[in-house]
């Protein structure tokens, strides 16, 4: 008898865990899930994942690999535009990919030439690889395109504009170069002594 009462209990126990109570009829946010989670909200996962805020949240969190890799997707899910190139070019701007960062950032300057995003990342890639000339430009239309109202990019078109100040002479180097004329139109640098 009590083996035949301990199976009817274990019946009761293993049905009281199969099914919460009420018959299982409770949603995400009965269980706990908060309003900033997928199931709550009834959506479907392949609409409530977007690559390119994924992706933005890996940069943000150091994981430039998972976010070149989120960008991807994004591109392949909703096409090819100006934010996922920008995005897609910072990633490899992270990982040290400078001149496939500089390539993507161009692209994305052809869709859209007033994207402040790109011209920024162009000129900190053409910066990386010393052609401060053209970073300039980029960090001007950037700022431009911006109405100056980010601090970074202000910091970027002052630093451009330090670099292409330097001529890469000593003050003792630049006074002993002098141009002289030679013939009809010719000209010589000549070396002149202090």
């Amino acid at each position: 008898m009590q083996r035949w009462s301990m199976g009817v209990l274990l019946c009761f126990v293993v049905s009281g865990c199969a099914l919460p109570p009420g018959g299982g009829s409770e949603n995400a946010s009965d269980l706990g899930a908060g309003p900033d989670q997928v199931a709550s909200r009834d959506l479907d996962i392949a609409e409530a994942v977007d690559g390119l805020v994924v992706g933005h949240r890996l940069m943000a969190a150091g994981e430039y690999e998972l976010a070149l890799r989120a960008y991807y997707r994004a591109s392949a899910a909703n096409g090819v535009n100006v934010d996922i190139l920008s995005a897609i070019g910072s990633a490899n701007l992270r990982l040290g990919r400078v001149q496939q960062a500089e390539q993507v950032l161009r692209r994305a300057l052809e869709q859209d030439e007033t994207f402040v995003p790109a011209h920024n990342n162009l000129g900190v890639a053409l910066g990386e690889q010393g052609e401060w000339g053209e970073a300039g430009l980029h960090f001007r239309n950037a700022f431009a395109f911006d109405g100056g109202r980010s601090s970074e990019i202000r910091d970027n078109l002052r630093l451009a504009i330090e670099k292409t100040a330097e001529t890469g002479y000593d003050e003792r180097e630049a006074h002993r170069l002098s141009l002289v004329r030679r013939g009809q139109g010719r000209f010589l640098l000549l070396d002149t002594p202090l």
